[in-house]
């Protein structure tokens, strides 16, 4: 289990060890281009694949992208239907470029609404990758941090129910094993690509002592020169965890 940042300072490198991306931006993209949203999406697993090679190249070791929120539902039908079709098209052919360049991928998430096929597919590509180490790699896929939150208590609650009782004994290292990305450390670096500047229900658990970088660029716009302006911006920043900035 990864300790919290506020029971421990963590590691501090000047290459983020954990990136978490809010891939924003691609509907806006497209329509720009007088062309359908879905056009969008499409140019934007593009850019996946090569921020997924570019961390791996500079030395990111847990790399979580924001692919589809539990609040995603609810936008037009073809929109949703094409999204889930990219999801199958790049579990079929992605999987086998991972697991060779020795990527690790997980998918967090309620994926109980998701139909079966597609299910499958995310056991078969985590099984598959399972035992790679060199760049985890998650998606988060119907997923929402409140859900995640309400999800871990229920976990914690059914597999300790004496806590119901005494809730004064509840801490974090009882909840913190519960949440879907305790594998993980927490992010150092959060990239919201699009404009907006809002957490939107990511990751809000593990996003608490995460430096947040906002960028204007759409994410199918989004290339090596903006993700190493990201570095340079985090590596400029003072993590200081509670601390003053003479302890450092």
């Amino acid at each position: 289990m990864q300790l919290s940042s506020t029971q421990t300072i963590p590691e501090i490198s000047g290459v983020p060890r954990h990136l978490a991306i809010i891939m924003d931006g691609n509907g806006r993209w497209a329509t720009r281009r007088l062309l359908p949203r879905t056009a969008g999406h499409m140019k934007g697993v593009q850019t996946v694949r090569r921020v997924v090679e570019q961390c791996g190249q500079a030395g990111v070791k847990y790399l979580t992208l924001f692919a589809f929120s539990s609040e995603n539902w609810r936008r037009p039908e073809d929109e949703v239907s094409l999204l889930m079709r990219l999801f199958v098209q790049a579990l079929e052919k992605e999987v086998h470029k991972l697991e060779k360049k020795g990527v690790r991928l997980r998918v967090v998430g309620d994926l109980s609404r998701f139909d079966p096929h597609l299910r499958e597919l995310i056991q078969q590509a985590e099984a598959k990758t399972a035992h790679n180490d060199s760049l985890h790699l998650t998606i988060a896929a119907n997923y929402g941090g409140r859900w995640d939150i309400l999800q871990a208590t229920q976990q914690l609650l059914l597999a300790r129910p004496e806590l119901a009782q005494d809730p004064t004994a509840l801490n974090e290292t009882h909840f913190s094993p519960y949440l879907s990305m305790a594998f993980a450390p927490e992010p150092d670096l959060f990239i919201r690509t699009g404009g907006e500047q809002r957490l939107s229900n990511f990751l809000m658990w593990q996003l608490a002592y995460t430096e947040l970088y906002f960028t204007e660029i759409y994410w199918p716009d989004f290339n090596s020169d903006h993700l190493k302006a990201a570095f340079e911006w985090y590596g400029q920043r003072e993590r200081r965890f509670g601390r003053t900035s003479a302890q450092l």
